[in-house]
């Protein structure tokens, strides 16, 4: 199955949500290109689906089931917002992907999706509060033989430390609500990858596309790279059976395969920022890095 976190709005609206710095959309005439590249799931919950307001919003979930991608994370009401993606597998399970976006990776919190209005699924914090919502929004849904996807839309732009509890959370996702895969996002550049309980814990898997190019200040984190994720899991328990990473350089809205001075450096990142988590890569073959913890 392939899940992305699609970080723009789908519309033509020109209702521009207030008091905002940065805006982002594409145009509806664009999402076959979704299509095209095999998109199972969306995950709306981010800080810039609603940046042209609830038309927007509006636009882009129609535009997304008219291509025939589901949708997590964001709706007409809370209830909505809080609904699961169902990607059904070949052998009779499911894959159940539940989006959350949190208010330190700069999503308003008037973005909140209610009983009367629409918005995304926010959470404030890393409490035992917000480990509560998540389990018994999973609680809700999950049946025998389900896996759990919790896409998690936390933490700065830029670094690669985590937010004060943000660990201890992921842990409690895995251990009291059932989650198998945390697909974090936020940060504009990869980020730390654990393994808990032998499940897959991205901390940040970084932009794949996006218009920053000619932007300069974050040259340090390799701003210009992107990654693949191709991960295989256990359906029997959940955890994680294989990891490769394909790393791939990013000019003029295309991507490539990355340069071997990039390699490099991604292999001196990883293998620096995996050692507080026991984890580490090594190169496969020329174009992948497989992970590997102790």
């Amino acid at each position: 199955m392939r899940i992305i976190n699609l970080e723009t709005a789908i519309t033509t609206s020109e209702d521009a949500w207030a008091d905002k710095r940065v805006h982002y959309r594409m145009h509806p005439a664009n999402t076959p290109c979704f299509v095209t590249a095999g998109v199972d799931c969306a995950v709306l919950a981010n800080n810039h689906v609603l940046d042209w307001g609830y038309a927007g919003l509006t636009d882009t979930l129609a535009a997304l089931r008219a291509a025939g991608i589901g949708t997590a994370g964001a709706g007409r009401d809370a209830s909505e917002a809080a609904r699961p993606a169902i990607l059904p597998l070949p052998n009779q399970g499911r894959i159940l992907v539940f989006a959350f976006t949190m208010e330190n990776a700069g999503t308003p919190r008037n973005w909140m999706a209610t009983k009367t209005h629409a918005g995304v699924n926010l959470l404030p914090d890393f409490s035992e509060a917000s480990v509560s919502r998540i389990t018994e929004q999973i609680a809700a849904h999950k049946q025998r033989g389900d896996l759990v996807v919790a896409s998690l839309h936390w933490g700065r732009h830029w670094g690669y430390d985590l937010e004060p509890g943000q660990q201890a959370f992921a842990h409690r996702l895995i251990d009291d609500a059932g989650v198998d895969l945390i697909h974090g996002h936020s940060s504009n550049h990869a980020k730390s990858i654990e393994l808990h309980a032998g499940k897959l814990i991205l901390y940040g898997c970084g932009d794949f596309v996006n218009d920053y190019e000619g932007i300069s200040g974050h040259n340090e984190y390799g701003a210009h790279l992107a990654l693949m994720y191709f991960l295989t899991i256990n359906s029997d328990d959940g955890t994680l059976t294989d990891l490769t990473l394909v790393p791939l350089r990013r000019r003029h809205f295309r991507l490539s395969r990355a340069h071997e001075i990039d390699f490099c450096w991604l292999t001196e990142v990883f293998n620096r920022e995996g050692r507080r988590f026991g984890t580490s890569v090594t190169r496969s073959n020329r174009d992948e890095f497989r992970i590997l913890a102790r």
